[in-house]
Protein backbone atom coordinates (compact mmCIF):
# COMPACT_ATOMS: atom_id res chain seq x y z
CA UNK A 1 0.00 0.00 0.00
CA UNK A 2 1.39 3.61 -0.74
CA UNK A 3 0.09 6.55 1.64
CA UNK A 4 1.24 10.08 0.15
CA UNK A 5 1.41 12.81 2.94
CA UNK A 6 1.05 16.19 1.86
CA UNK A 7 2.27 18.78 3.87
CA UNK A 8 3.67 21.99 5.14
CA UNK A 9 5.85 20.09 7.45
CA UNK A 10 7.40 16.60 7.08
CA UNK A 11 10.02 16.85 9.35
CA UNK A 12 6.97 16.47 12.13
CA UNK A 13 6.36 12.54 10.52
CA UNK A 14 9.68 10.79 12.51
CA UNK A 15 6.83 8.74 14.65
CA UNK A 16 6.49 6.63 11.29
CA UNK A 17 10.02 5.82 11.62
CA UNK A 18 10.04 3.29 14.18
CA UNK A 19 8.73 0.20 15.19
CA UNK A 20 6.02 -1.47 13.34
CA UNK A 21 5.76 1.02 10.67
CA UNK A 22 9.10 1.13 9.93
CA UNK A 23 9.41 -3.02 9.49
CA UNK A 24 6.84 -2.66 7.17
CA UNK A 25 8.48 0.15 5.76
CA UNK A 26 11.78 -1.43 5.20
CA UNK A 27 9.84 -5.09 4.23
CA UNK A 28 8.01 -3.08 1.33
CA UNK A 29 4.50 -3.60 2.79
CA UNK A 30 4.09 -0.37 2.89
CA UNK A 31 5.45 3.03 0.88
CA UNK A 32 4.82 6.43 2.60
CA UNK A 33 6.04 9.73 1.12
CA UNK A 34 6.35 12.84 2.49
CA UNK A 35 5.35 15.46 -0.18
CA UNK A 36 5.55 19.78 0.60
CA UNK A 37 2.62 21.22 -1.54
CA UNK A 38 4.45 24.73 -1.05
CA UNK A 39 6.74 23.10 -3.76
CA UNK A 40 3.94 23.53 -6.38
CA UNK A 41 2.66 27.25 -5.45
CA UNK A 42 2.68 29.34 -8.29
CA UNK A 43 3.14 32.73 -5.73
CA UNK A 44 6.35 34.39 -6.35
CA UNK A 45 7.37 34.76 -2.84
CA UNK A 46 6.04 31.05 -2.34
CA UNK A 47 3.02 31.58 -0.27
CA UNK A 48 0.16 28.75 0.47
CA UNK A 49 -2.06 31.36 2.45
CA UNK A 50 -3.86 34.53 1.83
CA UNK A 51 -6.60 35.97 4.22
CA UNK A 52 -10.20 34.66 4.35
CA UNK A 53 -13.17 36.02 1.89
CA UNK A 54 -15.63 37.64 4.49
CA UNK A 55 -13.16 38.63 6.80
CA UNK A 56 -12.07 36.87 10.24
CA UNK A 57 -8.76 35.68 12.33
CA UNK A 58 -6.21 33.80 10.74
CA UNK A 59 -4.91 32.45 7.43
CA UNK A 60 -6.69 29.89 4.66
CA UNK A 61 -4.74 27.48 2.39
CA UNK A 62 -4.94 28.62 -0.68
CA UNK A 63 -6.58 26.22 -3.67
CA UNK A 64 -4.01 26.21 -6.19
CA UNK A 65 -1.15 24.79 -4.59
CA UNK A 66 -2.70 21.80 -3.38
CA UNK A 67 -4.82 21.15 -6.55
CA UNK A 68 -1.98 21.22 -8.83
CA UNK A 69 0.50 19.21 -6.15
CA UNK A 70 -2.23 16.09 -6.02
CA UNK A 71 -3.20 16.27 -9.46
CA UNK A 72 0.78 15.67 -10.53
CA UNK A 73 0.76 12.53 -8.02
CA UNK A 74 -2.70 11.12 -9.32
CA UNK A 75 -3.10 12.13 -12.76
CA UNK A 76 -5.52 9.70 -13.46
CA UNK A 77 -7.38 9.96 -10.23
CA UNK A 78 -6.77 6.78 -8.81
CA UNK A 79 -5.71 6.96 -5.37
CA UNK A 80 -8.48 7.42 -2.17
CA UNK A 81 -7.88 11.02 -1.35
CA UNK A 82 -8.42 12.30 1.94
CA UNK A 83 -8.18 15.72 4.41
CA UNK A 84 -7.87 15.01 7.73
CA UNK A 85 -10.21 17.70 9.35
CA UNK A 86 -12.18 17.75 12.55
CA UNK A 87 -15.45 19.22 10.83
CA UNK A 88 -15.92 15.68 9.27
CA UNK A 89 -17.19 12.04 10.19
CA UNK A 90 -15.27 10.41 13.06
CA UNK A 91 -12.95 7.49 12.45
CA UNK A 92 -13.68 4.24 12.96
CA UNK A 93 -12.35 0.46 12.95
CA UNK A 94 -14.78 -0.31 10.12
CA UNK A 95 -13.67 2.51 7.98
CA UNK A 96 -10.03 1.75 8.47
CA UNK A 97 -11.02 -1.86 7.84
CA UNK A 98 -12.37 -0.32 4.03
CA UNK A 99 -9.36 2.49 3.62
CA UNK A 100 -7.03 -0.74 3.88
CA UNK A 101 -8.05 -2.23 0.65
CA UNK A 102 -7.31 0.75 -1.17
CA UNK A 103 -3.58 0.66 -3.08
CA UNK A 104 -2.80 3.91 -2.57
CA UNK A 105 -4.18 6.57 -0.03
CA UNK A 106 -3.09 10.80 -0.27
CA UNK A 107 -4.23 12.46 2.87
CA UNK A 108 -3.71 16.09 3.04
CA UNK A 109 -2.83 18.18 6.09
CA UNK A 110 -4.47 21.33 7.11
CA UNK A 111 -3.55 24.22 8.62
CA UNK A 112 -4.15 27.79 10.08
CA UNK A 113 -7.48 28.36 9.88
CA UNK A 114 -8.59 25.68 6.53
CA UNK A 115 -7.99 24.79 3.37
CA UNK A 116 -9.97 26.77 0.44
CA UNK A 117 -13.27 25.08 0.29
CA UNK A 118 -12.50 24.82 -3.46
CA UNK A 119 -9.61 22.66 -2.93
CA UNK A 120 -11.57 19.97 -1.01
CA UNK A 121 -14.52 20.32 -3.85
CA UNK A 122 -12.18 19.25 -6.62
CA UNK A 123 -9.61 17.45 -5.53
CA UNK A 124 -10.76 15.28 -2.26
CA UNK A 125 -12.56 12.35 -2.47
CA UNK A 126 -13.81 12.18 1.98
CA UNK A 127 -13.16 14.10 5.17
CA UNK A 128 -11.98 12.26 7.94
CA UNK A 129 -12.09 13.18 11.96
CA UNK A 130 -9.89 11.11 14.02
CA UNK A 131 -12.15 13.31 17.29
CA UNK A 132 -13.96 16.24 18.41
CA UNK A 133 -11.26 18.72 19.21
CA UNK A 134 -9.14 21.15 17.35
CA UNK A 135 -5.01 20.39 16.72
CA UNK A 136 -2.74 23.06 15.00
CA UNK A 137 -2.43 21.09 11.99
CA UNK A 138 -3.00 17.61 9.65
CA UNK A 139 0.11 15.47 10.84
CA UNK A 140 -1.13 14.07 13.86
CA UNK A 141 -4.31 12.75 12.45
CA UNK A 142 -2.41 11.69 9.23
CA UNK A 143 0.09 9.58 11.81
CA UNK A 144 -3.12 8.01 13.51
CA UNK A 145 -4.84 7.23 9.87
CA UNK A 146 -1.45 5.80 8.52
CA UNK A 147 -0.82 3.62 11.70
CA UNK A 148 -4.10 2.20 12.27
CA UNK A 149 -4.69 1.37 8.24
CA UNK A 150 -0.76 -0.25 8.06
CA UNK A 151 -2.03 -3.03 10.64
CA UNK A 152 -4.76 -4.54 8.04
CA UNK A 153 -1.93 -4.30 5.18
CA UNK A 154 -0.89 -7.87 4.78
CA UNK A 155 2.03 -9.09 6.61
CA UNK A 156 2.53 -6.31 8.68
CA UNK A 157 1.27 -7.84 11.79
CA UNK A 158 0.03 -11.46 11.99
CA UNK A 159 -3.74 -11.56 11.23
CA UNK A 160 -4.70 -12.90 14.66
CA UNK A 161 -3.59 -9.94 16.17
CA UNK A 162 -5.72 -7.92 14.14
CA UNK A 163 -8.71 -10.70 14.12
CA UNK A 164 -8.89 -10.08 18.12
CA UNK A 165 -8.18 -6.88 18.50
CA UNK A 166 -10.44 -3.99 19.69
CA UNK A 167 -13.60 -3.52 17.45
CA UNK A 168 -12.59 -6.14 15.45
CA UNK A 169 -16.03 -7.68 16.80
CA UNK A 170 -19.10 -4.71 16.99
CA UNK A 171 -19.56 -3.82 20.26
CA UNK A 172 -16.81 -5.46 22.18
CA UNK A 173 -13.77 -4.20 23.42
CA UNK A 174 -10.35 -6.26 23.75
CA UNK A 175 -10.08 -8.12 27.03
CA UNK A 176 -8.04 -7.51 29.94
CA UNK A 177 -3.98 -8.72 29.44
CA UNK A 178 -2.13 -10.51 31.47
CA UNK A 179 1.44 -11.51 31.52
CA UNK A 180 4.32 -12.79 34.19
CA UNK A 181 4.94 -12.50 37.25
CA UNK A 182 1.78 -14.79 38.47
CA UNK A 183 1.24 -11.89 41.78
CA UNK A 184 2.13 -8.31 41.43
CA UNK A 185 1.98 -5.92 44.64
CA UNK A 186 -0.83 -8.25 45.90
CA UNK A 187 -2.86 -8.28 42.65
CA UNK A 188 -3.00 -11.65 40.99
CA UNK A 189 -4.07 -13.07 37.55
CA UNK A 190 -7.56 -14.81 37.00
CA UNK A 191 -7.42 -18.49 38.09
CA UNK A 192 -9.36 -18.87 34.39
CA UNK A 193 -6.43 -17.70 32.93
CA UNK A 194 -4.24 -20.23 34.38
CA UNK A 195 -6.14 -23.65 34.16
CA UNK A 196 -5.26 -24.39 30.24
CA UNK A 197 -8.74 -25.03 29.56
CA UNK A 198 -8.77 -22.87 25.93
CA UNK A 199 -12.71 -23.21 25.30
CA UNK A 200 -13.28 -21.20 29.02
CA UNK A 201 -10.75 -19.21 28.33
CA UNK A 202 -12.40 -17.99 25.08
CA UNK A 203 -15.32 -17.81 26.46
CA UNK A 204 -14.02 -15.29 29.03
CA UNK A 205 -12.28 -13.33 26.88
CA UNK A 206 -15.37 -12.81 24.59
Amino acid sequence: MKFDILTLFPEMFGALEHSIIKRARDAKKIEINYVNFRDYTKDKHRRVDDSPYGGGAGLVLTAQPIVDCVEAIDPKRMARRIFLTPAAPVLTQARVRELAKHEHLILLCGHYEGVDQRAIDLCIDECISIGEYVLTGGEIPAMALVDAIARHVGGVIKAESVDNESFSVEGRHEHPQYTRPREFRGLGVPEILLNGNHAEIKKWRA
